[in-house]
Order: C-alpha cells, then sequence, then structure tokens
C-alpha cells in the first residue's frame, strides 16, 4: 500500500520555468491523494516548489537532507519533518527506507544518481516499489536511449524496462501509481546457472 512518494529532482533555482510548474502540479497531485511527500530536504529549486506546495495543499512532507548540505543553509523549515543524515549515501538510504514510490522529475547529477539507485535495487528485488521517470520537455529522452543500448547489448534484460514507468504526463504517472500491483522479476542474470 502506496502511502509515502519520494521525489527526486533539481535544487537549482535558475532552471526553466516549465520545471517549476511541472513540480507544483506533481506536488498538488500528491497531496491531493493524500500520499505523504518525501523529498530530499533543501529549501531551493525544484525541491523547494515540492515542499511549499504539498504543505500548501495540506501534505504531510518529510525531507531528508545530509549534514554538510544542512550546514550550508540549505535545509527547509517549512515541512513537517527535517531529517538529517550523516552523508549523501545514507540520506538514499533512509529515503529509500520511509518510502512507498519513487518519481524522478528532471534533475542534476544527484536525482540521476537516486533514480539509478532505486532501479537497481528494484531490478535486484531489494523492494517492489513502483518507479516513474518524469520526461519533460524530452529533458530524460537520451537516457531512455542509452537503457535501450543497455538492452539490446545484452548488459540488461529488456525485462526490465518494466521495472520503471517513462512519461511526460503527470496525470498518467498518478494513474500508474494509483494502480500500481507489484510483481516479482525475471532473474537479472542471462547465465542460467544463476536462475
Amino acid at each position: 500500500m502506496i502511502k509515502s512518494v519520494c521525489v527526486f529532482c533539481s535544487s537549482s533555482d535558475v532552471v526553466d520555468e516549465s520545471y517549476f510548474i511541472l513540480a507544483k502540479n506533481l506536488a498538488e497531485k500528491i497531496a491531493k491523494e493524500n500520499f505523504n511527500i518525501i523529498y530530499g530536504g533543501s529549501n531551493v529549486g525544484l525541491m523547494e516548489v515540492i515542499a511549499k506546495t504539498g504543505k500548501l495543499n495540506n501534505a504531510k512532507v518529510i525531507g531528508v537532507i545530509p549534514q554538510k548540505i544542512f550546514d550550508r543553509g540549505l535545509g527547509s523549515d517549512i515541512i513537517d519533518e527535517l531529517i538529517i543524515t550523516h552523508d549523501m549515501h545514507s540520506r538514499k538510504a533512509k529515503l529509500e527506507e520511509i518510502s512507498d514510490a519513487f518519481i524522478a522529475l528532471p534533475g542534476g547529477f544527484g536525482t540521476l544518481e537516486e533514480l539509478a539507485e532505486v532501479i537497481t535495487l528494484r531490478q535486484l528485488e531489494y523492494h517492489y516499489s513502483p518507479i516513474i521517470i518524469l520526461n519533460i520537455n524530452g529533458f530524460y529522452d537520451h537516457l531512455l536511449k542509452f537503457f535501450e543500448v543497455m538492452f539490446s547489448q545484452k548488459f540488461a534484460k529488456k525485462e526490465y524496462s518494466e521495472v520503471f514507468f517513462a512519461t511526460d504526463s503527470v496525470d498518467k504517472a498518478m494513474e500508474y501509481l494509483k494502480n500500481y500491483v507489484p510483481k516479482k522479476n525475471v532473474t537479472k542474470w542471462f547465465d542460467t546457472k544463476f536462475a
């Protein structure tokens, strides 16, 4: 049962306005479904929009931020709970621990790392949570094409394209979330001795 949705997203304040609109729209829809919002805890960029919009729409918002980033004055002070972790590794672990679903908005290297980790953990069946890639403005087109290269060259099984859902629509993302049914994977390894 999904109660808390983790949003991975940018902490940049200078990205195109369309991404801020996207973040606001997503947070409104998550709140409307009475899900808690889990995010990176910062008071800048798309993260701040997620937090502010969530709170304005009566969602419980929990941030998880590393001590080093908190010490720079980048921790949100408007949310229900701010969890401060030792480092980035423990931040990701906490985000994964307290979340039931993951949505990646456009972001930088941190967002990419978080997305790759939850896909890998889902592939290895450490969790069965939904993973959604919001591919607005074609932002993730090249990444999704790179995934196809991995599949075609047998670095990953094509079946693993089913462990995440990519869409350019917030409404389709929410429908996927609400109707999500977890299922077991095929074995990760091509060699049958690992089956």
